[in-house]
C-alpha cells in the first residue's frame, strides 16, 4: 500500500456568513473588552484595529496600531487582544501585528468615543 494513499486528508468547509456574522459579532464584543490604559475608551472604538481576517479553519489575524509608536504598553496590547479574541469558544488560533501605517489619527474614533472623551 502506498503510504501517501494511507494519509487521510482533511478539507475544510467554507465558513456561511451567517457563521461569519456570528463570528464577527463575537470578535467586536471581545475586541472591546480592551482598552488603551491612557485612555478610557476600548481600543475598538479608538479605532486601534485596521483588518481582522479569519480563515475558514477559524484562524484569526489582527493589524492594530496603537495611539502613538512610543505607547508604553506596545509589547504588551498585542498580547491582551490575542487573549481575548482567545477566549471564543471556536476560534482556533489568533495572532495580532501592530502595524503604524497609516499613522492612527482621531478621525479613525468612532463617534461614540469621541463622545466618551468630549471630541465632538
Amino acid at each position: 500500500m502506498d503510504d501517501a494513499a494511507s494519509i487521510e486528508t482533511k478539507t475544510t468547509t467554507p465558513l456561511t456568513q451567517a457563521e461569519l456574522d456570528v463570528l464577527t459579532d463575537q470578535l467586536i464584543e471581545k475586541l472591546k473588552t480592551v482598552y488603551d490604559p491612557e485612555i478610557p475608551v476600548d481600543i475598538y472604538e479608538l479605532g486601534l484595529i485596521y483588518k481582522v481576517d479569519v480563515s475558514d479553519d477559524k484562524d484569526v489575524v489582527i493589524d492594530m496600531t496603537l495611539t502613538a509608536p512610543g505607547c508604553p504598553v506596545a509589547g504588551e496590547m498585542p498580547g491582551w487582544v490575542e487573549d481575548a479574541v482567545k477566549e471564543i469558544p471556536d476560534i482556533k488560533s489568533c495572532k495580532v501585528e501592530l502595524v503604524f501605517d497609516p499613522p492612527w489619527d482621531p478621525s479613525r474614533m468612532s463617534d461614540e468615543a469621541k463622545l466618551q472623551l468630549n471630541m465632538f
